[in-house]
């Protein structure tokens, strides 16, 4: 099993890819850290800009900080009034205090948590927002959870391990709030095996291990009744939103 340096090292080959088939996030959770337009957001470890983009109408400036050069190539193709910048969470390339809020979605858990938050807090002014941001499987989706744990055999079906990276305490923050978005989305099987593809588990597997693990997606998918025979299905996401402040101190 690859460990967890070597995962996230995966995604340094790929933008496209990961632009295509990941989902996206609903304007919700955007809603749930910014409920009110600020002067300057950053996005770190922004990817491909798949939560940046709710982010352009809600700030006056938004940044986004990501170490994947292939990703950032097609954030700033789709979202060139971005300020995009090559860098990483534990060593963030903007001046203290320069930013209102700062967001992370489906990134957190990579990150040095210790060295990110005093990174983070940093930047922020005293206050700053903080969110950080996950999608999941929806425990009630049989199917989508037995995909999920192809991919993640270790995580258990009542719980996904990367949210547990936002802990009620994370140094220099306190607390505010968490909210649960429900929402769906329809999508076509091939592009559903393709999102797996950019997982990962997937990217850093052998090549004989991937097609093995490709074949079982498609074995749960060929056995529930709903998806058995259909080239396009509803997928039902859960969004978790972890909202803090930084500690004025």
């Amino acid at each position: 099993m690859a460990d967890h340096q070597q995962l996230a090292k995966s995604f340094e080959g790929i933008g496209e890819e990961y632009d295509r088939y990941r989902p996206g996030f609903p304007d919700a959770a955007a809603d749930a850290i910014l409920p009110e337009r600020v002067g300057a957001v950053l996005d770190l470890g922004a990817g491909t800009g798949k939560f940046t983009e709710l982010l352009v109408s809600r700030a006056d400036r938004v940044a986004a900080v990501e170490p994947s050069v292939a990703m950032l190539d097609v954030l700033r193709a789709k979202l060139p009034g971005v300020e995009a910048l090559a860098g990483g969470a534990e060593s963030i390339p903007l001046p203290d205090g320069s930013m209102d809020a700062v967001t992370v979605a489906q990134a957190f858990h990579w990150f040095d948590r210790d060295a990110a938050c005093a990174e983070i807090r940093r930047v922020l002014v005293p206050g700053g927002v903080l969110g950080l941001l996950w999608n999941h499987s929806d425990p009630t989706c049989a199917w989508d959870r037995a995909c999920h744990r192809v991919a993640h055999p270790a995580v258990s079906d009542d719980a996904d391990a990367t949210t547990s990276a936002a802990a009620d305490e994370l140094p220099g923050f306190v607390f505010d709030h968490r909210s649960e978005i429900a929402w769906s989305e329809r999508i076509a099987r091939g592009d559903y095996v393709r999102r797996w593809l950019t997982v990962s588990s997937f990217l850093a597997a052998d090549e004989a291990t991937r097609s093995s693990m490709v074949t079982e997606l498609d074995r749960i998918l060929d056995a529930d009744p709903e998806t058995a025979g259909r080239d396009e299905f509803v997928l039902p996401i859960v969004t978790d939103v972890f909202v803090y402040r930084a500690d004025a101190a």
